[in-house]
């Protein structure tokens, strides 16, 4: 499954960014891959950086990485709802309020690190068990439809999108 497959209509306008900043190769390899580039990344940072805010009100990089921690899991939920066609229609949630209600600032950035690639490996073990009819199957989240496969993209392309952040106004 490659995201030139996509279809438009699998997914909200809202995440077409996250759809191009997504790998071109199959899915399920660079789900995989963008986590090792992203934790071998993070680990390059310097220690002083992880709580750093470039901006009064903006989250750190220890955030971040709990608020994509956090994204995937919900994200993870969707796909599985989704894919064993459940047809309730999934509520938005308010990513402030929950980076509010962490602790990422006070966790070792190495705890957050090994918690993303436990998280991706869930993730990848889901993805995997989907079928071809599975990953293709539509559901509706935040009030938009969305497809289990565009799912998949769109957390490769999340993580990647803070990722250019953190390298344009963190470092």
């Amino acid at each position: 499954m490659l995201v030139t497959e996509l279809n438009k209509d699998e997914y909200a306008p809202f995440f077409e960014g996250y759809i191009q900043g997504s790998s071109k190769g199959v899915l399920v390899e660079e789900l995989e891959i963008s986590l090792h580039e992203f934790i071998r990344f993070v680990q390059n940072i310097p220690m002083d950086k992880f709580d750093y805010r470039y901006a009064e009100g903006k989250w750190t990089i220890k955030e971040i990485i709990q608020h994509i921690i956090d994204t995937e899991r919900i994200f993870a939920y969707r796909a599985l709802r989704i894919s064993r066609n459940d047809k309730t229609p999934l509520p938005g949630f308010d990513e402030g309020d929950y980076v509010d209600n962490t602790n990422a600032k006070d966790r070792p950035l190495q705890e957050l690190l090994t918690e993303m690639s436990v998280v991706r490996q869930a993730t990848l073990s889901l993805f995997k068990s989907f079928s071809k009819e599975q990953l293709q199957r539509i559901g509706t989240a935040s009030n938009h439809s969305i497809s289990v496969r565009a799912i998949g993209f769109i957390m490769i392309g999340h993580q990647k999108h803070h990722q250019k952040i953190f390298e344009e106004r963190y470092l």
